[in-house]
């Protein structure tokens, strides 16, 4: 499956439609997003189940900013609509590789046990 490339539009829409979904905000000047593109690209074709999709920060700042993306590029794993991975740097194909089934290993069962934990309850009448 090829790439998507993400807007603040198509954004929502994308990550509550998919399981999995893999972001790259990167930008056609950042030499190390462009290094990282083939890694991500091949990972893409490795796994059609799984949507990886690319936001171009020049042109989405918006976007970029609501996630406080501060550097590129940054790599966002989300799943089920819980963000499970936010990180920048490439990564090499191996350890893209793995992250790829790390995540795919989640039992986001216990994930969103934990996300109930932390959310603020009612006062008890």
């Amino acid at each position: 499956m090829a790439t998507l490339n993400l807007t603040e539009s198509t954004f929502a829409e994308t990550i509550q439609g998919n399981s999995i979904v893999f972001v790259d905000f990167w930008a056609e000047w950042c030499g190390p997003c462009r290094n990282f593109a083939p890694v991500y690209e091949k990972a893409s074709e490795a796994n059609p189940d799984i949507v990886f999709a690319k936001v171009d920060t020049e042109a989405e700042q918006a976007l970029a900013g609501s996630f406080q993306v501060s550097s590129i590029p940054t790599l966002m794993a989300i799943r089920d609509g819980v963000v499970l991975y936010s990180q920048a740097g490439a990564l090499p194909q191996e350890a893209f590789d793995n992250l790829v089934q790390a995540v795919r290993d989640v039992n986001m069962e216990e994930v969103r046990a934990e996300i109930a934990k932390s959310e603020p309850q009612p006062p008890a009448e």
